[in-house]
């Protein structure tokens, strides 16, 4: 997997930073400086795992020397008694980087998990799963990419890579069409090319839109079932639609079965459980 070392050795660097201070003092005071050692990594229950790559650059960037025997991959099924990998060498390294590693992979193989059991929920309907910008502050890199180890699509990344006209931009812009027109011009003016999706709250909202064009994608937010699938034969194919608000995994496939393209969930990185795993010497 080619990671994005840009975003993801800041993240590192700052984490362990905040983790080791001055020093593992616990470790410093009883084990022997230059000790080596043996380490698993040991899956304690039913999801995806994800977060393997990113572990190894942890690892790294604690000691170049650690060594690490993968044995299962981003994005592969795990059982209570799998064991992910090992890592062998200095004790002191392993423990340093041992709770950024179960942080991070604990948090991305919940998302991951979570994301997968709405994908196979969604099988067969036509309907995608869509992240939101509802992540973790700093960690928005690490969770967006647990979405896609779990089968789901990425929404945008941020508020510079695609146009998203939401209800607060609507009302302070004095309504749909002015919007989308300035934000049309926006985009010509600046020689930006980057998709404009509009979020409406009615059909009266969406019949407006659908009038005045020039937009990619129609975000359907917090209708009921009967006028989502009254939507979506409105827009009848012109335009990619999305509907959000309040959409669980109890409910997804009712919103798929409406018709719409995607369903976008905050709940896949807001809400999720942490896979439970850990990290466990292995005793010569």
């Amino acid at each position: 997997m080619n990671l994005d070392k840009s975003i993801l050795e800041p993240f590192i660097s700052n984490a362990l930073a905040e983790d080791i201070g001055d020093g593992d003092h616990t470790s410093l005071s009883t084990i022997p400086e230059g000790q080596t050692g043996k380490a698993k990594l040991l899956i304690k229950e039913r999801g995806i795992i994800a977060g393997i790559d990113v572990s190894i650059d942890i690892f790294k960037a604690v000691d170049a020397a650690l060594m690490i025997d993968m044995l299962i991959q981003d994005g592969e099924a795990v059982k209570p008694g799998d064991i992910a990998f090992y890592v062998s060498g200095s004790v002191h390294s392993i423990l340093k980087a041992e709770r950024l590693v179960l942080n991070t992979m604990q948090r991305m193989s919940g998302i991951a998990s979570t994301t997968n059991r709405i994908v196979k929920i969604l099988e067969g309907t036509g309907t995608k799963v869509l992240d939101t910008r509802k992540t973790t502050p700093g960690l928005r890199y690490l969770e967006k990419l647990a979405v896609r180890i779990g089968g789901g699509v990425n929404h945008r990344f941020g508020l510079y890579d695609m146009i998203l006209i939401k209800d607060n931009h609507v009302d302070y812009a004095g309504g749909i069409s002015n919007a989308i027109k300035s934000a049309q011009n926006y985009l010509k003016e600046n020689n930006i090319h980057i998709p404009v999706e509009v979020e409406v709250r009615n059909l009266d909202e969406l019949k407006e839109v659908m009038q005045f064009g020039q937009i990619d994608r129609i975000l359907l937010d917090n209708f009921s079932f009967e006028l989502l699938k009254e939507a979506v034969n409105l827009v009848n194919g012109a335009y990619i639609t999305e509907a959000s608000g309040g959409i669980t995994e109890d409910n997804v496939l009712a919103y798929a079965n409406c018709g719409v393209d995607y369903v976008s969930m905050g709940a896949l990185t807001h809400s999720v459980k942490s896979l439970d795993m850990s990290l466990k010497a292995v005793k010569p």
